[in-house]
């Protein structure tokens, strides 16, 4: 049986805006919705994303949605509900010495140090609410959202069978908890944070058997794709570059396994459309149209080069 799946990173309000661009070029050109995949994985944003779509809303709701134009008024509250721009200030730093003092990849470290952030996270629990059933659980079987246990230094996809079994609501609160900005969820004693502070989309965490894969992840980019000028240099060297190297290592070892792993990423005439700095909420409507835009062309290159590596 071959087992096909969906992966999108973290992003925040502009990565998840591209995201849904590419997703809507992705089904254009290979004519298959989302929701047909047998799994759907997200990370942050990207948890965002396959809570509508494993409760029932296609790339074209979605696309909508952005545009202003939804007659759904579940999609209409959720993009008025979109954060702003600057977080509100948090509480002191709390430490977890264990996590900073670790050998983790990407971020991870760092979310030992990070303040307990301020933000109300009841938008995305409200969004959980609309796109589930009755007792919190996604209609579509396959929907997982990566979080980063900050105590036991390690990533969960909370809708796996050896995940923690918790509703739609507590899994996304958790993967969208970005350190400094969201408040940490506790889950059975332990503390979560967004999942992009270990991986952008943690496609390693897919099962072993997985055959084809499809990955969106809007905070990695191959070597030398960058947003132009000072900021882009700064938001390459401190999220980008470390993002795209640990989610290279990641693809290599699902590769290894005999996965074909096909990575949508964003060049640089995405990012020049983005711009360097992804929780923009004023930008979210003109980056949009520029990923409408752009996308299809990066979801052909990327069809077209098949499975190769990043570097």
């Amino acid at each position: 049986m071959t087992t096909r799946a969906l992966v999108i990173g973290c992003g925040g309000t502009i990565g998840g805006a591209w995201s849904v661009a590419v997703l809507h070029a992705l089904r254009e050109q290979t004519g298959i919705e989302p929701a047909e995949w047998d799994i759907l994985q997200g990370t942050s944003a990207g948890a965002e994303i396959v809570t509508m779509l494993g409760g029932g809303a296609g790339v074209d709701d979605l696309v909508a949605m952005h545009r202003g134009t939804t007659g759904d008024p579940r999609l209409k509250a959720h993009i008025a509900d979109t954060p702003a721009s600057l977080p509100p200030m948090p509480w002191p730093v709390t430490t977890h010495i264990r996590t900073v003092l670790s050998p983790a990849a990407g971020h991870a470290r760092l979310a030992g140090l990070a303040p307990i952030g301020r933000a109300d996270p009841s938008w995305l629990q409200r969004l959980a609410d609309s796109f589930t059933e009755e007792n919190g659980r996604s209609g579509h079987p396959g929907v997982r959202m990566v979080a980063y246990d900050v105590g036991r230094r390690r990533r969960v996809a909370f809708g796996a069978p050896e995940a923690p079994s918790v509703s739609v609501g507590s899994a996304l609160r958790a993967s969208w908890a970005i350190p400094g900005w969201m408040p940490p969820v506790r889950i059975f004693g332990h503390t979560y944070v967004d999942g992009g502070a270990a991986s952008t989309a943690s496609v390693d965490l897919l099962p072993e058997d997985t055959d084809l894969v499809y990955v969106v992840a809007s905070m990695a980019s191959e070597r030398g794709h960058r947003v132009p000028g000072p900021s882009g240099l700064l938001e390459d060297r401190l999220l980008r570059r470390p993002m795209s190297a640990v989610l290279a290592r990641e693809i290599a070892e699902v590769r290894a396994r005999g996965t074909r792993v096909v990575p949508i990423l964003p060049t640089t005439t995405d990012l020049i459309g983005l711009g360097a700095y992804f929780m923009d909420r004023d930008r979210r409507p003109a980056a949009f149209e520029s990923a409408m835009t752009t996308a299809a062309e990066t979801v052909a290159r990327a069809l077209r080069a098949g499975d190769p590596p990043l570097a």
